[in-house]
């Protein structure tokens, strides 16, 4: 089959398109004919192999993995002993750790969930690392209720585009923070305020938000308090992954936020980055509802993946950019 691999750590030059092996599969994992894979941070960060604390993950000279990607949406072509839940033939979207820029990939059956019915397979693939991300940080670190004012920073990407919607669905006030031209899309996720990153700073408004959800930015914590509610909740997604080779913007989550969460009254958490079939089937709930539907900036076919990676490092888009198989 065809893949996008890489043999050592490096930028998009690294990958390549190539013949490999299909993947087996065991008694509890299901093979899947990917039809379109999304482009997230941490393609990125494993493609390159920075900060050096994701090498403990991902190998620590070279990728243990090969084959990039991790979002997918396919089709069910076989399934372990063990699988309940899919069958040959069923659409699932989800998550692979073995790879997904290929035609077949593996994966537990805990990580797949049923692609939601109205959805495209582009469209689908934009879902699973984003949405999760972005559920997590809505639903349980922001504990966002009705009524609540909720900040998105970065709203007009991949979390963000996810946040803006599923925080208006729990029914939240919403403002995003994006660039100027990037305001419209925002505003049709269905965003209350855009603010204007390159004229106003988050506080502009004073300590009015009970949620404010920072997807990847790197402004001080200082800042982001003061447009904190005295009992607010920072929701931190992410880091600046350029800053330093070793932690890079992720020390913000490991070290700094728990540390002064102990000394103040607002809550900074970080956002865990747990993958689970539960919640690919809440957001599918809540996009067969209508309330939610992925934003797909661009899409590019398996042999230009390092374009598309190098479009999401530089080019800013609005919403996923996928790869399609």
């Amino acid at each position: 089959m065809k893949a996008i691999v890489q043999d050592t750590y490096g930028p998009a030059d690294v990958l390549r398109l190539r013949d490999v092996d299909r993947p087996t599969i065991g008694d509890g994992d299901v093979l899947v004919q990917v039809r379109a894979a999304g482009v997230d941070p941490g393609v990125w960060i494993f493609m390159t192999g920075r900060p050096y604390l994701a090498r403990l993950a991902s190998g620590l000279r070279r990728p243990r993995v090969p084959v990039r990607g991790r979002d997918l949406a396919g089709v069910v072509t076989a399934v372990g002993a063990r699988v309940t839940r899919f069958r040959p033939g069923d659409e699932v979207y989800g998550t692979s750790l073995r790879g997904s820029y290929a035609e077949f990939t593996s994966t537990p059956e805990r990580r797949l969930a049923r692609k939601p019915a109205n959805l495209s397979f582009a469209q689908a693939a934009a879902v699973p690392v984003s949405g999760m991300t972005a559920l997590r940080a809505v639903r349980d670190s922001g504990e966002v209720r009705p009524g609540h004012r909720v900040l998105v920073i970065g709203a007009s990407g991949g979390v963000g585009s996810h946040a803006v919607q599923i925080a208006k669905a729990y029914g939240a006030t919403v403002t995003g923070v994006c660039a100027p031209a990037r305001a419209d899309v925002v505003r049709s996720l269905g965003a209350d305020d855009v603010l204007d990153y390159t004229r106003e700073e988050i506080d502009r408004d004073g300590p009015v938000y009970d949620v404010v959800i920072d997807t990847g930015g790197d402004r001080p914590f200082s800042l982001l308090r003061r447009a904190l509610t005295p009992r607010g909740t920072l929701a931190l997604v992410g880091g600046a992954y350029t800053k330093g080779p070793l932690l890079s913007g992720y020390d913000r989550q490991m070290v700094r936020a728990p540390l002064l969460s102990l000394f103040v009254g607002q809550r900074l958490r970080s956002v865990s980055a747990m993958e689970r079939t539960e919640d690919l089937d809440t957001l599918r709930e809540l996009i067969e509802a209508g309330a939610l539907t992925p934003a797909v900036d661009r899409t590019y076919p398996l042999a230009e993946a390092a374009h598309a990676i190098r479009h999401l490092r530089e080019g800013h888009p609005a919403g996923k950019v996928v790869v399609t198989i």
